[in-house]
């Protein structure tokens, strides 16, 4: 990791950016030195802070969720109407009556855009920050950064002794090029710990984090130790660093019974189980509570699928809308609730986003197809303000008309929760060169003051 601390370009020994990229080049003794003595001077982070991502996969309509404009004709409005919020002058869509109820505990960013309508570009864009390869690219399923979440492993790790740092429920596939919430160049110790498994089913169970029955902990602990004992022995003929630390990590998983009772959802009480929802949806945003709440940094629930353009063999947006949203609705409202109850909604930060949003104009099949001209993302906590509105898309919902937003900047603002600076954190690439956690982004004023 690299990490340079001070708000402006050079600092008092007269250091610039452009020396410090030139020193990771080189790979000088020198860079080594200047990043000591910068991360001497680093302000404590905040401690214990966790981000939750609902993660859309492709695509929600932003006129059918947090931009809806009732005034539109019927070929840019939908089949769908607004809703009365509980922040007077706030619309939200009608198949979101319960994000209406607690729209003083949201905000919503209107005005975010890239350009692309690419499923591939922009899943990569909303991800990590950058721009990704183009769907018909030889290495489309290429990812260039790390996602949000594996760089939060990487600079924070687990909040708890015994958990993940990083996690995703209920699985990462599915939905429309879903590649890119992995580590690239920051090892795999930084991806993610995936359910892989629905926690809505009643016989829900975590792979890997329940020991065999014929491998007791004894023969567990000896195995560990044999392949501690080779490592060892590799690592003094090759000279290389310690071992494996995916492997060590999941060892500790594995052995953690903090990791198997956050992961026992079937603790929680049939009440606020039912409060969440009994769907996929709700009962993993119910686990991404438990999950924060027992040290996870960063979790990642997938929903999944939001590609409602009506052909192809997807739905329609009507189809698609009456399917998702109401699911989503109750779950993402329930957790903030639940959240604010608790006392954690200034810890656990909540957003909400897919790669990009819809067509302004419904297409001939009754669907909306991709765009990426303007979008909305939604926050919830985190320390951040609420109730609010950034931005504004034009009158039928095709461009930004105010405040532009970028993906950087909501990459900066979900690391300002966090405690990074993301612009003076640095990773060093395959080729050991450093590059930005976020290269022009800033975090969302409205939203941090």
């Amino acid at each position: 990791m690299f990490r340079v601390v001070g708000g402006c370009a050079t600092d008092c020994s007269g250091v610039t950016r452009r020396h410090f990229v030139q020193a990771g080049a080189l790979g000088g003794f020198g860079l080594a030195g200047l990043l000591q003595a910068r991360a001497a001077q680093a302000p404590a982070r905040r401690a214990d802070t966790s981000v939750i991502l609902f993660w859309m996969s492709g695509g929600p309509g932003h006129m059918e969720t947090w931009d809806p404009k009732p005034d539109a004709v019927a070929q840019f409005r939908g089949p769908f109407g607004a809703v009365r919020t509980a922040v007077p002058g706030t619309l939200f869509g009608e198949l979101l009556p319960n994000h209406a109820r607690i729209a003083d505990k949201l905000s919503v960013v209107r005005s975010v855009s890239h350009g692309s309508g690419d499923h591939t570009k922009a899943n990569h864009w909303m991800l990590t920050g950058f721009e990704g390869p183009a769907f018909n690219a030889p290495d489309f399923m290429s990812q260039k950064r790390p996602s949000m979440g594996s760089a939060a492993a990487k600079l924070r790790g687990a909040n708890r002794p015994g958990m993940p740092a990083y996690a995703a429920v209920p699985h990462l596939r599915g939905g429309t090029d879903n590649f890119f919430h992995y580590a690239a160049y920051l090892g795999r110790a930084s991806n993610p710990f995936v359910a892989e498994s629905d926690p809505n089913l009643p016989d829900f169970r975590v792979r890997n984090l329940t020991l065999p029955r014929d491998l007791p902990f004894a023969r567990l602990d000896d195995r560990r130790g044999l392949v501690d004992s080779l490592d060892a022995a590799r690592r003094t003929a090759d000279r290389t660093p310690d071992g494996d630390p995916f492997r060590q990590q999941a060892f500790s998983l594995l052995t953690s019974p903090a990791a198997a009772t956050a992961f026992n959802i079937g603790a929680e009480p049939v009440k606020v189980r039912d409060a969440y929802g009994r769907h996929t949806y709700g009962q993993s945003a119910l686990l991404a509570r438990r999950l924060v709440e027992a040290g996870v940094t960063f979790v990642t629930v997938n929903c999944v699928p939001w590609d409602h353009h009506a052909t192809a063999g997807r739905h329609s947006t009507t189809e698609g809308g009456k399917l998702f949203i109401p699911p989503f609705d109750r779950a993402l409202a329930a957790l903030v609730t639940d959240l604010h109850e608790r006392g954690l909604s200034e810890r656990v930060l909540v957003v909400a986003m897919g790669e990009f949003g819809r067509t302004p104009r419904m297409n001939a099949e009754g669907g909306r197809d991709h765009w990426g001209n303007v979008f909305s993302v939604l926050f919830a906590g985190g320390g951040l303000k609420m109730g609010r509105l950034v931005g504004r898309s034009t009158s039928k919902g095709e461009y930004v008309a105010d405040r532009p937003t970028t993906p950087q900047d909501v990459t900066a603002t979900v690391f300002h929760h966090l405690g990074v600076t993301a612009r003076e954190v640095w990773f060093p690439d395959t080729e050991r060169r450093p590059v930005p956690l976020v290269e022009h982004g800033e975090p969302i004023r409205e939203l941090v003051g």
